[in-house]
């Protein structure tokens, strides 16, 4: 058992969080005079290891993500969550969801593709809320950093709130109150569309470029504003706002975390840092979860779709669930890391 964790281990730091780079980095820097310990010196080190660790691991899943996305297309994706009912039909939504586009706004249209086809509105809730907040990238992402414990209850948590807020809608008959030329819009059969392993590769090839090109600049901001919490921020700062001794620190990440648009890759330097300098687990991925989920640009689009109470019960749910699940890390912070 205990070599079975060592080899763990190493994965886990080495492999997924690439530990030797971050060595190498800062032996170099201290080669060309840096100080890693300076401000100057620990900022380069810290912009450059994420900058490149984040690129090298999202090139990976993107590529390995997109090539088993290449058997789920929206038509044959929907003709799947048709054969399903009930609760049962949201926790596969919420589930398809996972290897589906990497951001909100990517997954707004496919959503509406879905609740055109006829599909139940709670169920094409839970698979637009389960997809950028949970896809197999975070999981991997979140695992370099957090560790395996906190990746998989963050995703399953994730899970749950999709498929609970899916249902509630469901429940609640929101399908009155979406946009009737949503309901309207004609749906296209399309064919099943055989494709070879060489098609697959070309098309994981294009949306890794696509993807890449989308998220480097939050990438690079995110990163940016990591380094500057990581290494200029005092700790002090962090612990009393965002730290265990603030009740109200979940909420308050959260409501920061709505307005703004980035994906999961520019906020996990963010919460890195933040981490390090004393922020509470649950109150980081509270933010990162409304980031994801709640973002601005997001809901204004969504906003073209469904009508106002709807919009308004959905933005509910999620940031109640959110701010639960921010309570629940909090709580059991010191069991997971």
């Amino acid at each position: 058992m205990e070599g079975l964790r060592a080899i763990w281990l190493i994965f886990q730091n080495q492999i997924l969080g690439m530990q030797w780079l971050n060595t190498w980095i800062g032996k170099g820097l201290a080669a060309l005079g840096l100080n890693p310990s300076s401000i100057l010196g620990g900022s380069l080190q810290f912009f450059l290891y994420d900058t490149i660790k984040i690129f090298v691991l999202l090139s990976v899943l993107i590529f390995g993500i997109s090539y088993i996305q290449s058997y789920f297309p929206p038509e044959r994706t929907r003709q799947i969550l048709g054969r399903f009912h009930g609760i049962g039909a949201n926790c596969v939504a919420a589930l398809l969801g996972t290897v589906t586009p990497f951001c909100s706004c990517s997954s707004i249209p496919i959503f509406m593709g879905f609740t055109s086809a006829g599909l139940p509105v709670g169920v094409t809730f839970s698979f637009l809320i389960s997809s950028p907040m949970v896809d197999l990238g975070s999981l991997v992402l979140l695992m370099s950093i957090f560790g395996a414990r906190v990746a998989i209850v963050y995703v399953i948590l994730g899970l749950v709130i999709a498929v609970i807020g899916g249902t509630l809608l469901e429940k609640l008959k929101m399908d009155r109150y979406v946009e009737d030329f949503i309901k309207s819009a004609p749906h296209l059969q399309t064919g099943s569309e055989t494709l070879t392993r060489h098609d697959r590769v070309e098309f994981a090839k294009e949306q890794l470029l696509g993807t890449i090109k989308k998220v480097a600049p939050y990438i690079f901001i995110g990163v940016a504003i990591g380094a500057v919490i990581h290494n200029m921020i005092p700790q002090t700062w962090v612990e009393t706002i965002l730290g265990s001794n603030n009740p109200f620190a979940v909420i308050l990440a959260t409501v920061v975390g709505i307005p703004m648009y980035a994906d999961i890759f520019g906020t996990i330097p963010v919460a890195e840092s933040l981490l390090y300098k004393g922020a509470g687990l649950g109150t980081i991925l509270s933010f990162m979860m409304a980031v994801t989920t709640l973002s601005l640009p997001s809901l204004i689009m969504l906003k073209k779709a469904v009508k106002p109470r709807l919009l308004a019960v959905f933005i509910g749910i999620c940031t109640v669930g959110i701010i639960l699940v921010g309570y629940l890390f909090n709580l059991f912070q010191y069991f997971l890391i």
